[in-house]
């Protein structure tokens, strides 16, 4: 069963909320979709929650999936989708998000990371786009 579940996250000295999908496994949940703001989670990471008037927060990181997770900013979004299928063809997933040139990406833990960050960087440098990694599981 599918649930949401509350990550906090600071955001220019300010507390915001985001929230993602979550399935439950046992007393813990599995993180289903790619954040786009909390730092530190990936899709298929294990997390325990705790419950607060029927919502469901992030209390603790139980089991590392391995996965990672970038967050790429276009400046143009006649790039979107060039840049989305060539991520797709080198085995990543990706999510837009509610700003038209923000998206999320996951970097599967069978993926090298050193291909995807030197696809990363040759983009930066075209100034195609700019790039955050949000949550390297390979550390």
């Amino acid at each position: 069963m599918n649930n949401k579940v509350l990550l906090v996250y600071a955001d220019n000295d300010e507390y915001k909320i985001e929230s993602v999908w979550a399935t439950k496994i046992g007393d813990y949940y599995r993180i289903d979709n790619i954040p786009f703001f909390a730092k530190n989670i990936a899709p298929g990471d294990i997390i325990a929650v705790e419950e607060d008037e029927g919502q469901f927060y992030f209390d603790s990181l139980v089991e590392a999936s391995g996965n990672s997770v970038i967050r790429i900013v276009l400046y143009n979004e006649k790039d979107i989708a060039r840049i989305t299928r060539e991520l797709e063809l080198m085995g990543c997933n990706w999510e837009g998000s509610h700003l038209s040139r923000l998206i999320s990406v996951e970097i599967p833990k069978e993926i090298p990371y050193n291909k995807i960050k030197e696809y990363l960087e040759r983009e930066r440098l075209k100034n195609v786009f700019d790039y955050q990694e949000a949550c390297l599981g390979f550390k």
